[in-house]
Order: C-alpha cells, then structure tokens, then sequence
C-alpha cells in the first residue's frame, strides 16, 4: 500500500510497517476490522464500510473516486479470514485535518489501554493529548473520558464486578496466605456491600513478635463512583517507617463501623493477650474512634496525633511564638518543665480554654501515660491518601491487591535491608546511642551501689537505675533508648550501651518483624465464584455483593469556599472545537485546514 504524502500533516510519525497483501490472513473479522482502522488512523485516510457480516468484510477509501478497496472473505472450514482482493493505491489526498472517522471511542479504549495497566490515574485530557501527538488525531473530551471507562473495564472489570468478586477474594487470600484474616459483609434485601476486613497473617504474626506496641489508627475518604471509607490500623516498625497491621473499607465512616473495625481488631490480637503488652494508640481522637478504643481496649492509653493537635492550637491562637512555646511544652520531658513552658504561654494569651478541649494527658511527653518511642503523628495518613487517590478509579478487589503489591513490595525490600545489616541496633537507634554515648563524656559519674549512679553535670543532677532502665531525667523511659546520663553509668562499669535499649529495636527483631511472606494471589480466571464454603458475614460464597446504595453525585464535586476570591466568577476553560486542546477556542486554533 502507498502512503499519503504527508507534508501537509504537522504530526507525521514513523509508524510500523501497515501494508496489506492478498491472501493476508486473520484470525476472526472483529481483528481484521481493527487491524484496517488501524491502518487508515496511521495512514490519514478513511474508510467507509461497504459490507461486513459472518463471512465477509468489504471496504472503501471514503473519499469520492479514489480506487482503494479490500475484500476480506471467509477461509472454508476455519475461522480465520483473508484478503481475496486489494486495490492498494490512493489518488486522494487522504484525511487533511486530525479528526478520523475511525478514532471511534472503542480504538480509543485499545490505544489507552497499555497505559492503564499501569496507571489508572491516566486522566482524558492526557489522553486526547497524547493521541494527537501519537497519533496525528484529535478526539473529544468526552471520548477519551468513555475509551478510558471502557478500557478499565476490559483491563480491571467494572466496578459492579469487584464487588461481586469480594467473597471468593476473601477465600483466595485465607487460601493462600493461611492464618489472615478477610472478611466481607453485606447488608440488606438485596446483599449490598456494607464491610471488608482484611489482615495478612505476614504482618499479624511481625506485630505480635517484634513490634514495639503501639498503632495508628485513621482512615481516608474513597472518591470513586460508590465512595466509602478506607480504615487502617497501622504499626511502626524499630526503624520507624510504617507497618500496615489490617485494612477495612467500609460504605461510609460512622461511629458504628469504626466500632466493628476495631472489634475485629481486638479479635485479631486476642490470640495472644497474655503476651501483649499494653497497646498505646494514636489518632485525632474523633467520637467514633475514643468509643471503640473505650470499649476494645481499655486498658491502651489513646493519645492525640500531634500534628492535628498543633493545627488545631496554630488556628485557634495564629500566633507563631505561642506555636513555638506550645511545641517546646510538647517535649518537655518533666512536669516542671512543661508548666513552665505553660506559664511563658499564659504571659502571651490565655490558653486555658484550649487546654479544656485538649487535655495535656492526651499529646504532651510530660503528662501522657503510654509510651510513644518517640513517634508522634499518624505516619499512615499520607499513604492512606495516596492508596486512595491511586485506587479510586478501581474495582475494589483491584484497589486491594494494589494495597497488597505495595506490602509485599515492602517486606521483601526491607527483609533484604535487614540481612545487610551488622549492627546490634537498627540504623537509627544506632545513630541515637551514638550521640547519647558523645554527649556523655560531660557527665561525673558516682556510683551508690550495684544498680544506681548519680550524674552530676554544670546544670542539674539525675539520678539512673540500670536494672530498672530509669533515668530521673524520663528519656530513658520514654524514648526506650538510654539517654546520655544512663550511658555515662553504664560506660562507667563497663557495659555496652547497645544492649541496654529496648529488645524491638534490636536488628534480630527487625529481621523477624519481615521475617514472614506474604503470597500472591492467582489471576481472577482461577477462582472458584462459589462452592468454596464461607466468606464471613457474607454467608455462603455464591451470595453475590452488589455495590453499596451509597453513589456518588453526578457532576463535578461541589468544594467549600475557604477564600472571598474563590467567590469571584470563576474562569471557565475552554475546549477548541477543532484541535480538541484545551486553553483556546476554535478562532484562535493554530492548526490550519
């Protein structure tokens, strides 16, 4: 076949080799309808279809007198087709302009669909604008919105779809990662999807072993086209990044359902309540959350995530010294030292109100009951967010094996960083009792006997316990590592500093925390859809889930206006008739016709 001369094009690329020959076979007419499309797209000329069913598929250039012309028949006795006759040269001059008869928005879904596999947050302006540069043609917003909603389709399933799969995902997980937990439960006449608990037995089995004791717990808003909420509890492990303990997503956040998450949660670590030390937990503190934790864990000490304290204190007060005395009196170690950071506060305005609304016991180091290791803010939101934000647009069985690659992904890098290590300590407790041992040298150590020192310093003097692990200074016990003053005694008797911090920080439980694997689940085609006994509280596994009455309102999400300039007539953007560019309109297209 001849191509067009395309000087004329503004966007002529260097395509593959689209010649057609007779007796050119296909495997069904559906392919050699694409494999045509295909062609006239790369070629810039168009085709109009003179005949096309079971046995034979006929086309013509659609330009008025140009002799092109392919006649596709049926083989005898196979399903394949084939070229019977070719008229393969153009007289016309082809397609002059970027839009093509055939950029129909099912060749749209095909060209984007290698892309979406990879990044479902592939948005339709991005697409249009990559086919015309790819492609040399120019498609409408709303057909690269409806190629990429089918595309996912084909690549994802629908959404309608992920719900239906959930329980026989639920027994895939227990199949292949035995002793993790998932769970689906649906609600009403109809079996609508209300809940899904999901913990690997991977990290279950890292938490209870060599975790220190303390998880967050927060949540983040789904935005697709049935909402609901994604939960998590989440751990940290000895060298502080996050650790994912268990996920739900729920049809909507309510007292109720973060009620239920967190009666699966204590369900989760009942198995091991005479080992489990008591659970110190983080979060803002929303109605919700503070009855569950009251009524699943009674005994934890429930404190306030810092950074929404201090957004919450920086907006009440806007007054950046009283912001910085409030974080002084954050990690002041000593009662004293906080009420006098207190007292600098009150010479500046009265805080007192606030302080009724955000009692001290619940975020200040000197008066909270639990210990925190140093870990302040909820790490898990941002990843929340971000899970959320990557997943929006999947069903949710997708969205939850994207959760599960990024776990996996994580274990097996940070196993692999475990091994390479050779220091008693993790990285950074080795770092800490590096500094904690230079600042000791100050320091006169007396000895009172086999257990207690005395360090004397210009400034003060404190008083350390090293059977007890204590130091009058609280460091010690609040950040689990000894501090400055314990490691002047515990030099002073010879004894190695790095084995005085806390057993979780230690490298062989670093290496047991990611010590278990966690599987993967085979391709949907291989589940068994029912027959495979319970999904829990979904019933039987045949039951089939249908998405939750929740939907979300059609149209742009309406946004709260924070600004007067956001009540200004906001400028609308505009959207050329002929290139399909966004920022110009039709009178000002550079593209010539």
């Amino acid at each position: 076949m001849a191509a067009h001369s395309l000087a004329h094009q503004d966007h002529h690329l260097v395509v593959p080799d689209h010649s057609l020959v007779i007796g050119q076979e296909f495997p069904d007419v559906e392919t050699c309808r694409r494999a045509l499309k295909d062609i006239a797209i790369a070629l810039h000329f168009e085709l109009r279809i003179v005949k096309s069913d079971r046995s034979r598929f006929i086309a013509k250039c659609s330009k008025e007198g140009c002799p092109w012309r392919v006649h596709v028949a049926k083989c005898p006795g196979v399903p394949t087709f084939s070229i019977r006759t070719l008229h393969g040269e153009h007289t016309c001059e082809g397609v002059r302009d970027l839009h093509h008869q055939q950029a129909t928005v099912g060749w749209v879904a095909r060209s984007v669909e290698a892309r979406l596999r990879d990044n479902p947050q592939y948005k339709p302006r991005e697409i249009l604008q990559d086919i015309r540069e790819q492609h040399g043609v120019a498609v409408s917003y709303m057909q690269a919105w409806r190629g990429k909603e089918r595309s996912m389709a084909a690549v994802h399933g629908t959404l309608e779809d992920g719900y239906r799969l959930l329980p026989a995902y639920c027994e895939q997980i227990k199949k292949t990662n035995p002793g993790s937990i998932a769970l689906v439960y649906a609600t009403g006449p109809e079996n609508c999807f209300h809940r899904l608990f999901i913990s690997y037995r991977a990290s279950i089995y890292g938490f209870l072993h060599a975790c220190r004791p303390l998880l967050e717990l927060d949540r983040a808003h789904l935005k697709g086209k049935y909402l609901g909420t994604l939960l998590c509890a989440s751990a940290v492990d000895a060298d502080d990044m996050i650790y994912p303990l268990a996920f739900a997503i729920v049809d909507a956040e309510s007292d109720e359902n973060w009620m239920w998450f967190l009666s699966e949660l204590r369900k989760l670590l009942g198995v091991n309540t005479d080992k489990m030390p008591i659970l110190t937990i983080l979060s803002e503190r929303q109605k919700g959350i503070v009855e569950a934790v009251e009524t699943h864990f009674p005994t934890a000490f429930h404190g306030f995530c810092l950074r929404y304290v201090s957004e919450s204190f920086r907006d009440e007060f806007k007054n950046s010294k009283l912001v910085n005395l409030f974080w002084n009196a954050v990690y002041a170690l000593t009662a004293a030292e906080f009420e006098a950071k207190v007292a600098e506060m009150m010479e500046v305005q009265d805080v007192m109100p606030w302080f009724h609304l955000f009692p001290p016991n619940l975020w200040a180091v000197a008066h909270f009951e639990g210990v925190r290791y140093g870990h302040f803010t909820l790490g898990i939101t941002e990843i929340l967010y971000t899970w959320a934000l990557e997943g929006h647009e999947l069903p949710i069985v997708q969205m939850m094996e994207h959760m599960r690659y990024q776990l996996t992904a994580w274990f097996n890098d940070r196993r692999n960083m475990g091994m390479s290590w050779t220091s008693v300590l993790v990285p950074s407790a080795e770092k800490l009792i590096s500094e904690a041992i230079a600042d000791s040298r100050c320091y006169q150590v007396l000895r009172a006997n086999k257990v207690e020192f005395e360090i004397v310093s210009s400034e003060r003097t404190n008083i350390v316990d090293i059977q007890s692990r204590c130091c009058s200074c609280r460091r010690w016990q609040i950040y689990g590592f000894p501090c400055a003053h314990a490691a002047a005694a515990l030099l002073s008797c010879g004894e190695d500093v790095r084995l005085y911090a806390q057993e979780c920080f230690s490298v062989r439980k670093y290496r047991e925390v990611y010590s278990q694997m966690i599987y993967p689940i085979p391709d949907r085609t291989l589940w068994k859809e029912s027959g495979e006994g319970t999904a829990g509280g979904a019933g039987k596994a045949d039951i089939i889930i249908r998405p939750p009455k929740i939907r979300r309102p059609p149209g742009r999400p309406k946004k709260k206006v924070l600004r007067i300039e956001s009540l200004k007539h906001p400028k609308r953007v505009v959207q050329c008739g002929r290139c399909h560019l966004l920022g110009h309109s039709q009178k000002k297209c550079t593209l010539r016709v």
